[in-house]
């Protein structure tokens, strides 16, 4: 019977769809629950063929398939609480297995119905009172699924979120056919005098629901459909020239079958346009798109500002997601080139903007199994993005040249004011120094600790603001830290500096950069009365002395952390501790640490406040394995 061989062939649909779930299940959220769901609806089918395809005394394995319909409804619902993003907390997914599990669990064992035989579609179970209060309950949770998907629906709708709005959509509706093809079952029961004719629809359920999901998460799903549709399309056409081949003058089956053949090759082309129209719509491209895509990427100011609004728009364009990259060739899979392999199946589209000897270009990865008009889109919409990849990359560097000449222009001027003070200020301080030799010894203490702030502070800016260059050299770091740390005492040495760490560096500037960081260090400890029991004096190096010097080697630089236990940075110059005037100490010229950081600028490095527990504060300087030779 037709019915029989439909139900078949459903169960075997939903089983591989299942399957198909469960391989791209990274990319939908949910996808193994509605994995298990279909493999539910399969039971269930079984359960309701089983007696037509072996005969009635399968009746109670039959009933017990059946009686698995109420946990099947929880996991419905589970999906469509994990799809649609909804929150019920432990409690409420754990009532709803509760629910759908204890009904099939009492089905399983007082049995759900039995078997009558229906002059349509052979034997048919019906419903005990033990089957219809379970029946209750996959109702109940059936409904339930529904209600969460229409609410989502709603949310989607009013948050502007057109892919997942359609999403939510394609599973609804999926559901609402589910219901009408589960109608054919209702007019058997009820005996009405009809033909079950929806049950032969069934086969699209499972198909709209998954492909209603996928349709928009996985790409080669759609070149699917497209096949399928284009098959779909040709065997309907072939059957309506088959249905007229009567009409002919004459009978023949070679000629009917020539005919068949040949209209099925001339329409071949036609039919696959239009299949590629349904599946994916907005397939050309006119100067408005063109003039549109320009004006929406205009405005952005950043790569991954425009990596972001270009995904956007060509995945409402085709339909599909798709990322974008900007000039960013490593975090690709494969070289950027046109002959680059594709991605795996099943993986996101991208479309990769870098930039090369002939400019900006694009290449598209994962795009195999799209046809003709989306990856025609998708190199049109391409060529807008390498235009505003140009411009974001022009505008940056222009940015960064107008940034280094205020730079320039600052330090310049801040070099012929420190000039200027070191000259005129030398003199007064030369006077006070005199003026108090007859003071007493207190007092010409204090003076001549101010009077060497203030030397210090010319001196530092003076050093700050004039050019200079590096001169680098191969040193070992390790060796310089030792002879840096004897001019400080009570300072331990890490493991890391146990063996000797050979960079290129400038030794007089890697000198300057540790002796800054020491003395702040020193300055930090005289500030302050160190708790020496740190951490509950789980470090041991702490409790004996208040700064810790280690390093370490990565893979591209190699790290110096140089720590002390005083007070800390206090939080609100963390921002800025680097900029010139920011200090942490009290007697602190505030230049020290922005000298720090344009050493290490200038050796292609940086600086940073990190996080060293049992030490307070923590500077770790990073020494890249190339150097640049000039300050920027």
């Amino acid at each position: 019977m037709l019915i029989h061989a439909v139900l078949g062939f459903s169960v075997l649909e939903t089983l591989v769809l299942a399957a198909l779930l469960l391989a791209w299940a990274d990319r939908v959220a949910g996808a193994r629950l509605l994995a298990a769901f279909l493999i539910g609806i399969s039971l269930w089918m079984v359960g309701n063929e089983l007696p037509n395809w072996l005969g009635p005394e399968t009746e109670p394995v039959a009933m017990r398939l059946l009686a698995t319909a109420p946990f099947t409804s929880a996991l419905f619902f589970h999906f469509c609480t994990v799809f649609c993003r909804v929150d019920l907390g432990r409690w409420g997914v754990a009532a709803a297995y509760a629910l759908g599990g204890g009904a099939s669990v009492v089905s399983v064992i007082l049995v759900p119905g039995h078997l009558v035989e229906h002059r349509d579609i052979g034997f048919i179970a019906v419903a005990d009172p033990v089957g219809t209060v379970a029946s209750m309950a996959w109702v109940i949770l059936g409904i339930g699924g529904v209600a969460v998907l229409l609410l989502a629906l709603l949310r989607a709708r009013r948050s502007g979120d057109g892919q997942k709005f359609r999403q939510i959509a394609a599973v609804t509706a999926s559901c609402l056919w589910g219901l009408l093809c589960l109608a054919g079952y209702g007019i058997a029961v009820l005996d009405f005098p009809i033909y079950p004719f929806p049950l032969l629809g069934l086969p699209l359920y499972s198909l709209i629901l998954v492909y209603g999901i996928l349709r928009y998460g996985v790409f080669v799903a759609n070149a699917w459909a497209r096949r399928a549709l284009v098959w779909a399309l040709l065997l309907a056409l072939g059957a309506v020239v088959l249905a007229l081949t009567p009409l002919l003058p004459f009978e023949s089956r070679w000629l009917g079958g020539l005919a068949v053949a040949a209209s099925v090759l001339a329409l071949n082309g036609p039919v696959r346009r239009v299949a590629e129209r349904l599946v994916y719509p907005g397939g050309e491209v006119s100067i408005a798109d063109l003039g549109a895509w320009r004006s929406a990427l205009l405005s952005m100011e950043t790569p991954e500002a425009l990596a972001q609004q270009a995904a956007t728009l060509l995945s409402a364009r085709i339909g599909t997601q798709v990322e974008v990259q900007i000039g960013d060739p490593s975090a690709s899979t494969t070289p950027s080139t046109s002959s680059a392999p594709s991605t795996p199946p099943g993986s996101t589209p991208q479309l990769v903007c870098t930039p090369g000897e002939q400019g900006w270009q694009t290449t598209l990865q994962g795009w195999d199994a799209a046809p003709p008009g989306p990856r025609h889109v998708a190199e049109l919409f391409g060529t807008v993005v390498a235009e505003a990849a140009a411009r974001v990359e022009q505008a940056q560097q222009f940015a960064a040249r107008e940034r280094e000449r205020q730079l320039q222009a600052r330090l310049a001027e801040l070099g012929a004011l420190a000039a200027t003070v070191a000259h005129d200020i030398r003199n007064p301080l030369n006077i006070i120094s005199m003026a108090v030799a007859a003071a007493p010894g207190e007092t010409r203490r204090e003076v001549a600790d101010q009077v060497a702030r203030i030397a210090n502070l010319t001196h530092d800016l003076l050093d700050f603001a004039k050019p200079w260059k590096l001169v680098p050299r191969e040193l070992d770091l390790a060796a310089h830290v030792r002879n840096a740390a004897l001019r400080l005492p009570d300072v331990t040495l890490g493991a890391g500096l146990a063996q000797p760490l050979v960079l290129q560096a400038d030794p007089r500037r890697l000198d300057q950069a540790l002796t800054n960081l020491l003395e702040n260090a020193r300055i930090a400890m005289a500030s302050d009365e160190v708790d020496t029991e740190v951490a509950g004096g789980a470090n041991t190096a702490a409790t004996h002395s208040p700064v810790h010097i280690d390093a370490e080697t990565t893979a591209d630089a190699v790290l110096l952390h140089i720590c002390d236990a005083g007070p800390g940075v206090p939080d609100e110059i963390r921002s800025r501790l680097f900029e010139p005037f920011a200090s942490r100490s009290p007697g602190g010229t505030g230049l020290g640490l922005a000298i720090v950081a344009r050493i290490m600028a200038a050796h292609g490095g940086s600086v940073a406040l990190t996080e060293r527990p049992p030490w307070s504060t923590c500077f770790t300087l990073r020494f890249p394995l190339t150097t640049t030779q000039r300050l920027p």
